[in-house]
């Protein structure tokens, strides 16, 4: 299963956005704080609609708590800074992809902690600065989880 993780998300319709993608694709969900908005804001609860009872999220008040509870074998930075594109990684069950702040990314506090090979970005047109964070962990959290197999997926249909 893998671990979709926002760093101090700042905006509740992304962030309720992102319950729904990590009920739709199986993730456990974890956010660090501080939270730039209440759990129980209304934009949240509107963008996550009915989701929330059914998404396995993980609030930590920081960082060093995220790290101390959750001990991540392998922790992945999605970031525009990155020079290697998420397509030419190689997924594995349990990982845990952090995304950064709607404004200003990932900090150096984090960068610290995450190999320059597990810094991977999504390829994008040249005169692009970013893609909206949603968007940015639907894109990520689908080609990982496509590659392990959509693992929990209903493909029956």
């Amino acid at each position: 299963m893998l671990n979709l993780v926002l760093y101090q998300p700042e905006m509740p319709g992304n962030a309720g956005n992102v319950i729904r993608l990590a009920v739709n694709c199986h993730a456990k969900l974890h956010f660090i704080g501080p939270l730039g908005f209440y759990l129980d804001n209304e934009r949240l609860m509107r963008a996550g609609l009915d989701y929330h009872e059914l998404c396995n999220l993980t609030v930590h008040v920081n960082f060093q708590e995220f790290l101390r509870k959750e001990q991540p074998k392998r922790l992945i930075a999605s970031t525009s800074k990155a020079s290697r594109s998420v397509y030419d990684f190689t997924f594995e069950d349990n990982d845990y992809i952090i995304f950064g702040r709607e404004k200003e990314g990932l900090s150096e506090e984090v960068y610290d902690k995450v190999p320059k090979e597990f810094c991977l970005k999504i390829p994008m047109a040249r005169e692009s600065r970013c893609i909206n964070l949603a968007n940015s962990v639907a894109i990520v959290a689908y080609e990982a989880w496509r590659q392990l197999g959509f693992n929990g997926a209903n493909l029956d249909d």
